[in-house]
């Protein structure tokens, strides 16, 4: 029997459809050809919804044919498909005449590059960098640092408690950097001990220009033989002196921290004025910036720890790290920090 012209049509059609789709060069043209010959309105599909009209002894035959070179040409097309996304030259889309782009370069979050200044500091001056547990145990993130449940320094910290039902005391998110002197010198059998100690605390306290729910410290840690408030004041010094530029000055006034005796508030001289104006966005005219809280580590807190409080002595130090960034690079509201706005962080 002579073959239908429709089937002498569909033959055609799919063989030109083949032909076409062996010359195409790129993925564009790909997708052209697959709506223009498989796709929904496209040559191969109208002719198969033709094959109703078809006379009864050829619409079966036609029917298979139809379907096979279907078939055919869609493994063809995936064949063409991955032959084309693995050819290392397909230029579809990419006018070769223009210049290169360079990558999107990524940077440290500013935090993260002052901590690191601040940590690049105390390492020349002989400190070990450790770090310690976020979440902690009531005991070392207070009982041991002489605050107990009754003292009123409680009320220093609002607390992120956790559930520890299945544990023999409470947990909670650390509120300092502190527990870490208790918990290194508890590893330590004897000084001495110079160490530094970064890493976040939590409070749970409403947020403003000055105050976040999470920020990052510095503690410092000294224990040795001889270890006086002038060893405390002249590390600080230097610190400033290296951090904030080669004339600062640093203010000691008295403070109370449960942790140590005598505790002192550490202030900076304003590099941005002399301290007579009131509109100075560092000092606001008092000519000294608080930075950090320090004080001689108090002797029982040395005794517990099992050393000697007769022979040994110390210093301790905390620094909020947000605190110093505001100051090193103007910003005004702590919380730009932590807000993700891609703006502000591409500043640094």
């Amino acid at each position: 029997m002579p073959e239908h012209n429709s089937t002498t049509e569909l033959k055609t059609t799919t063989d030109q459809a083949r032909l076409r789709l062996s010359s195409l060069e790129n993925l564009d043209d790909l997708e052209t050809w697959r709506l223009e010959v498989l796709g929904r309105h496209g040559l191969l599909t109208n002719l198969m919804k033709g094959i109703g009209d078809l006379p009864n002894e050829i619409r079966k035959e036609f029917g298979q044919i139809a379907n096979q070179e279907r078939a055919n040409l869609e493994n063809a097309y995936t064949n063409r498909l991955l032959e084309l996304k693995n050819t290392p030259n397909d230029t579809s889309g990419v006018d070769v005449s223009l210049p290169g782009r360079l990558p999107v370069r990524g940077a440290l979050h500013p935090i993260t590059q002052v901590r690191r200044q601040i940590l690049d500091v105390f390492t020349r001056l002989g400190f070990t960098t450790i770090e310690g547990p976020e979440v902690e145990a009531d005991s070392y993130n207070f009982g041991k640092l002489r605050i107990p449940p009754d003292h009123p320094a409680r009320d220093m910290w609002d607390t992120f408690w956790l559930d520890g039902s299945h544990l023999d005391e409470k947990i909670l998110l650390r509120t300092h950097t502190s527990p870490m002197q208790i918990r290194y010198m508890e590893s330590h059998p004897e000084p001495p001990i110079r160490i530094a100690v970064p890493g976040r605390c939590y409070r749970y306290e409403a947020t403003d220009a000055t105050h976040e729910w999470m920020l990052e410290q510095v503690e410092l840690l000294v224990i040795d033989q001889g270890i006086t408030l002038a060893n405390l004041k002249g590390t600080l010094q230097e610190w400033a002196r290296q951090m904030f530029g080669a004339d600062r000055k640093i203010m000691m006034r008295h403070s109370y921290f449960p942790f140590v005796e005598p505790g002192v508030e550490v202030a900076i001289d304003c590099f941005d004025c002399d301290g007579s104006d009131r509109s100075c966005g560092i000092c606001r005219g008092s000519g000294w910036l608080e930075l950090l809280g320090a004080g001689m580590v108090h002797p029982e807190i040395i005794a517990e720890a099992g050393y000697d409080p007769d022979v040994y002595s110390g210093f301790a130090a905390g620094m909020g790290v947000e605190r110093v960034a505001m100051v090193l690079q103007g910003v005004t509201d702590i919380r730009h920090y932590h807000d993700n706005r891609h703006p502000f962080l591409s500043q640094f």
